[in-house]
């Protein structure tokens, strides 16, 4: 069974980030959402709140390409994680060129910590690709339509956070 590993802190979930999950399922036959526990980004939504998140919005994915998604919070180094899960495989998203210098550096020193998970970069559809967890935030902060950027679901849990 090929195992696929795809972290964040999905905070919140993104289309952007089902469009990458939907597209990881094609390349595994397990796909595991790491939801990272990053104290220091001092998330919008709790860690229990994202992974439900991402399992009432996979539950359908899963169903519609026979790939088991589960979500699975981490704290410790991704390259740990991915050994916990039993991931031979690290899916990572970008969107822009500024995505891929970090990113190479991360490949990089995963390489050196254990040369035997790989890395796979998918880039996000066009129409996904300026999508930013951190972006919609703001706008979702401020009143702005983020309804193009998440799910009904998700939107509407932005709303009830922000309300006044």
């Amino acid at each position: 069974m090929r195992i696929g590993l795809y972290p964040g802190t999905f905070d919140p979930l993104t289309l952007g980030h089902l469009d990458i999950i939907l597209r990881a399922c094609s390349l595994v036959d397990k796909l595991v959402i790491g939801v990272a526990i990053n104290r220091d980004k001092g998330p919008l939504f709790s860690l229990e709140e994202r992974v439900a998140m991402i399992e009432a919005e996979c539950a359908d994915l899963s169903a519609q390409t026979g790939c088991e998604i589960v979500a699975h919070p981490f704290e410790n180094l991704l390259i740990h994680c991915a050994k916990d899960v039993g991931a031979t495989i690290i899916i990572r998203g970008l969107r822009a060129v500024a995505d891929f210098e970090y990113e190479y550096q991360m490949v990089g020193m995963n390489r050196q910590l254990d040369n035997t998970v790989e890395t796979v970069f998918l880039m996000a559809e066009a129409q996904h690709q300026a999508i930013a967890s951190k972006l919609v935030k703001e706008i979702a902060r401020l009143d702005g339509d983020v309804s193009k950027f998440v799910t009904p679901a998700v939107n509407k849990a932005l709303a009830a956070r922000f309300q006044t």
